[in-house]
């Protein structure tokens, strides 16, 4: 599980792809892979992926890239690659990383899987000196479970829903966040992965079985 507070943003350095299996490997802070063991859980883009590699400072994996940082590796199976973004992943792209909840973890966002529901496509950007707004747009189908004030999870972020209207919705994101994470840097018409609140569609769904019934 995680919270959906990315802890830091990694460069992409490596996208191998055999068998329609993808080895990828990402380049970030030192901190990502302290007490870290293969087989722990991390959220690249808000997709929960398995370590399989990891490697610190300049031995290993990150001899090219000198002290300071850390690298990390990943495989990537086909349908990941089709449901969410990371098939769309080129190198030195930017992804949010968050390594996995442990107990006693303060829960700053809300309980997040890291299993994405879909993508959605960013259609407007407006920002000013101290607020970025973003507007999403997303298949209809997802649309009731995305409501006014309520959780929602974009590329590992979990923010706040602004406005929701017909198959659009906006999130509001203060300076922290766009400093923290890769949301700042999208660009029109880039798609984002999805995850909605666990608890808003069980309720949606229980209504819905309640109402056919």
């Amino acid at each position: 599980m995680f919270t959906g507070i990315v802890q830091s943003q990694a460069d992409v350095i490596s996208i191998n792809i055999v068998n329609e299996l993808c080895r990828l490997v990402i380049s970030g802070e030192t901190s990502l892979v302290t007490s870290l063991s293969c087989g722990a859980s991390i959220a690249i883009n808000g997709v929960c992926l398995t370590v399989v590699e990891f490697s610190e400072l300049d031995s290993g994996l990150g001899s090219e890239l000198g002290h300071g940082k850390a690298t990390i590796a990943f495989d990537v199976i086909d349908e990941t690659l089709k449901v969410t973004n990371l098939g769309m992943l080129a190198l030195h792209s930017q992804v949010n990383v968050e390594r996995s909840l442990k107990i006693g973890d303060e829960i700053g966002g809300h309980m997040v899987s890291g299993h994405v529901h879909c993508q959605a496509t960013l259609i407007r950007k407006k920002s000013t000196a101290t607020n970025c707004a973003l507007f999403f747009q997303c298949d209809k189908k997802w649309m009731k479970y995305i409501l006014a004030k309520g959780f929602i999870t974009l590329n590992g972020t979990s923010l706040t829903i602004g406005e929701v209207k017909d198959e659009h919705f906006s999130v509001h994101l203060i300076p922290e966040t766009l400093a923290r994470t890769n949301l700042g840097g999208l660009a029109l018409q880039e798609q984002i992965n999805v995850e909605f609140d666990q608890q808003t569609m069980t309720i949606v769904s229980t209504i819905e079985r309640m109402n056919i019934g």
